[in-house]
This record gives structure tokens, sequence and C-alpha cells, in this order.
């Protein structure tokens, strides 16, 4: 990664502004005002900037929570709220790294559980440290969880 995304964060905000992409602009400043959260949390044990690792975790967790709103929105028959959460998702992801396909996921998996040397469903935690280790960023850990334990005849 050439950039890190707290400059990317910054470039993508001027760009928005000169292209007067309001919608954009202020999902990106919600983006960074979340960001400045997170330091601000990290701050008692010692780390004024977080690393991109933990940039990528809060991105995937606005995201997660965008999702589940529009699901709520569906069901509450409120189609212009639900459109306004897919925008900022779309925007929100548009920053993290590119997701591991069904494929190569499964082939991560196999080779987590090989090298953990897991045997059964009982080990599944040693699989998902391995995974997280290797591929925490390209990986969606909560779709890694059901394939190792299928994986381990969970």
């Amino acid at each position: 990664m050439a950039e890190d995304l707290r400059t990317r964060f910054t470039a993508e905000m001027k760009a928005s502004m000169l292209a007067k992409t309001a919608d954009r602009t202020s999902t990106i400043r919600m983006i960074m005002a979340k960001l400045k959260d997170v330091d601000i949390n990290a701050r008692p044990s010692g780390v004024d900037k977080v690393p991109d690792d933990q940039i990528v975790a809060m991105l995937r967790g606005m995201a997660k929570s965008r999702r589940e709103s529009v699901e709520l929105y569906r069901q509450g028959n409120r189609p212009e709220l639900a459109e306004k959460e897919e925008a900022e998702i779309a925007v929100i992801e548009s920053f993290l790294p590119q997701q591991m396909s069904e494929d190569a996921m499964r082939a991560a998996v196999a080779e987590a559980v090989a090298e953990a040397g897991a045997l059964s469903i009982k080990e599944m935690g040693k699989v998902m440290a391995v995974l997280k280790a290797k591929h925490a960023a390209s990986l969606d850990m909560g779709k890694a969880g059901p394939m190792v334990k299928a994986a381990l005849g969970g």
C-alpha cells in the first residue's frame, strides 16, 4: 500500500469537495470524525494515531452497522433511508482493501487448518488466529468462521 489510509481520506475529501459531491464529502467527514474518536480512545494506551489495520477494522465496523440499518429501514418500509445508508457503505468500502474471493478464502482456510494442525472443532480458535495473522486485511472474518467450522467438521 503506497499511501496510508489517513492520507487517502484527506486527498479524497479534497477531491470530493472540489467535485461538489456533498453526500460523498459528508461520508468522508464522518469517517474522519470516527477515526479521531478511535485515536482519542487509543491515547491512554500510549498510541497517538492508530495503525492502518485498526482503521480497516473501524471501517468494517462502520459498514457492518450500516448494513444492519439498511435491513431495519427495509423492514420499516423506509427505502430512502436505506438508500442513503447503502451510499455510505459504498464510500466506506471504497477505502477497504480488496476482499478475497470465495475460492481464495477456502484455500486460506485449508492452509490455516493445516498450519494450526487442527483436528477438531475445539481447535477453531487456533485456526482463526492463524487466519487473522496472515489475512486480516483481505479476509472477512465473519465469513471465515463458518468455513473454518465446516472444515473442522463442525
